[in-house]
């Protein structure tokens, strides 16, 4: 039997911001590249671009790069090489979506490796992407059931 780490790597971007690691995925088009260069702008860290890897470090979910660290990709310019984090825990996993249905969702968590993170689902094409996933990182949510 190994006592070798789970590994699990998925299509997605992670960056650390506001001190959390949020962990960016969805199909293609749906403005993860985006997000995260918006994010970089207001100052995120760079985890990854594309592919990351994820394992248990001391019950807490961690991401590293899978690929070549550093390397973003900017559809129309080409490769380019930025600083970049060898790895960081994950707090929040967003779902980027082309648009949000449901106006008032439960809180969802959801399982990667044994570790329940929070999922929000997010229009990252839109305007407010920033400004809300700076929201949910800040401020604490608000039960919407029967009181």
């Amino acid at each position: 039997m190994s006592d070798a780490p789970a590994l699990y790597c998925l299509h997605a971007s992670c960056v650390r911001w506001l001190g959390r690691g949020v962990l960016l995925r969805g199909p293609p088009g749906r403005g993860k590249s985006d997000l995260l260069l918006r994010l970089l702008e207001a100052g995120a860290d760079l985890l990854a671009d594309d592919l990351v890897e994820l394992e248990v470090r001391n019950g807490r979910l961690t991401a590293r790069p899978k690929a070549e660290p550093g390397l973003v990709e900017l559809r129309g310019q080409g490769l380019y090489r930025l600083p970049a984090l060898s790895n960081q825990p994950v707090h929040l996993l967003v779902d980027c979506r082309q648009r949000l249905v449901e106006r008032l969702p439960e809180l969802v968590l959801e399982h990667l490796l044994g570790v329940a993170l929070p999922r929000i689902a997010l229009a990252c094409r839109e305007a407010s992407a920033l400004a809300r996933l700076r929201t949910v990182l800040l401020a604490s949510p608000v039960a919407t059931g029967s009181p």
